[in-house]
């Protein structure tokens, strides 16, 4: 098969890439498109808004949402260490183990997956322009060749950019025509109309109240920021998209509020991101980190994950910190006593804006003003649950109701 290959930061997806897929499918030259969200791209790293699984998923939403036919979303990147150069994410994507699996997962038939493939890195005429200055350009043609799209409105030479690289390097150049409207990411969030991106990705990025002032992470350290940004794609190995991005979106919503109370942004936002981190580890594992962290104080296997956490992201992560440690240990249960980073983390892992199990504006609300407040009606419909559950409430959670006055 001659297959298609995009990669992006797309920080945000908008109409712009996806009048980039739609045209390279339409062009006839490849049979099927690969869409790769960047990890660490060389010339953005640690300055995309949005961490890499929040945008894996919103471009796998989004084609999914819009119904594009042969159309893949990629995860490569992730199992890359250090910068995502192109000749490097090639030369595992390209590899006959990798491609074969991959296209197997997507339901295409063991014959077309397992044959020779022709590849092409799908580019705009004005990254065309200066292909020849990338790193290793060399060795991004040994594994694929380019298709070039001219863009309506731009005035480079495509012909000419073409003709150098074929004359310099050797290289395959195809070019095909893209239909679609000018549009750019950085305009997109600079001017806040999001009018150029797709409904399915303005339904993503409501659904976890991203491109905010909270997620702007203003006031955290670059330190923090980095931390943050590799804690997601090293969670990306142990969970699951739903629950990874929720742990995130807890990193982002207990900054805010340690903004709004005056605790240590860059401590809330590592602990609120890492607080469900060993959330998906086999029980067996869970108990046994769980142990390290607090003895035999939790031992109902739903509360496990809390300080299996802590000791996961000490053990893994290299998180010293005992604040943090705590925070991530507590977050279930709460307990007596509890420190603001403590309260916060509790909070926002029951409120994020993905959460739906229940009308929390109310609790929301009062977050922005009175945390306690907002702690008592948590725990308040925390106990009516477990009532109706018939479980027990953790000796720790009655501790910390007992000093919330309920």
């Amino acid at each position: 098969m001659r297959i298609g290959i995009y990669g992006g930061s797309f920080d945000p997806v908008h109409n712009g890439h996806i009048a980039m897929i739609k045209s390279a499918l339409k062009s006839g030259i490849v049979d099927l498109l690969i869409v790769i969200p960047s990890v660490r791209n060389n010339f953005k790293l640690y300055s995309n808004k949005l961490p890499p699984p929040y945008r894996l998923v919103m471009m796998k939403e989004t084609i999914e949402g819009l119904g594009i036919k042969n159309c893949y979303v990629s995860d490569v990147e992730f199992g890359i260490d250090g910068v995502s150069y192109t000749s490097v994410v090639l030369a595992k994507l390209t590899s006959k183990k990798y491609i074969r699996e991959f296209l197997l997962s997507n339901d295409i038939k063991r014959k077309k997956a397992e044959e020779d493939h022709e590849f092409f890195w799908v580019m705009g005429s004005d990254t065309l322009a200066t292909f020849e200055t990338w790193y290793k350009p060399e060795d991004i043609l040994k594994h694929a060749a380019l298709l070039a799209a001219a863009r309506p409105g731009d005035d480079t030479d495509v012909e000419k950019a073409a003709s150098s690289i074929r004359k310099n390097l050797g290289g395959k150049v195809e070019i095909f025509r893209l239909d679609g409207v000018l549009c750019s990411s950085s305009e997109i969030l600079s001017t806040g109309d999001f009018s150029k991106v797709p409904e399915p990705t303005r339904e993503f990025i409501a659904r976890h109240a991203l491109y905010t002032e909270n997620t702007m992470l203003s006031g955290v350290s670059d330190e923090a920021k980095k931390q943050f940004f590799e804690a997601s794609v090293w969670m990306s190995n142990y969970l699951g998209s739903k629950r990874l991005l929720h742990t995130l979106n807890v990193g982002y919503l207990s900054a805010h509020l340690a903004e709004v109370f005056g605790a240590d942004k860059d401590k809330a936002l590592i602990a609120g991101a890492l607080h469900d981190c060993a959330k998906e580890l086999p029980i067996e594992t869970q108990n046994k980190l769980a142990k390290k962290y607090s003895g035999d104080l939790f031992t109902e296997k739903k509360l496990l994950h809390s300080p299996a956490g802590s000791t996961f992201a000490k053990e893994e992560l290299g998180i010293k910190d005992k604040e943090i440690l705590d925070a991530i240990c507590y977050h279930t249960t709460g307990r007596g006593d509890m420190n603001l980073l403590e309260k916060i983390v509790y909070l926002a892992d029951k409120i994020e804006p993905a959460r739906t199990y229940t009308d929390l504006t109310p609790i929301r609300n009062a977050a922005e003003k009175d945390l306690d407040s907002a702690m008592r009606m948590t725990a308040a419909s925390v106990k009516d649950k477990f009532v109706s559950q018939g479980r027990d409430i953790h000796p720790l959670t009655e501790l910390m109701m007992k000093d919330l006055k309920m």
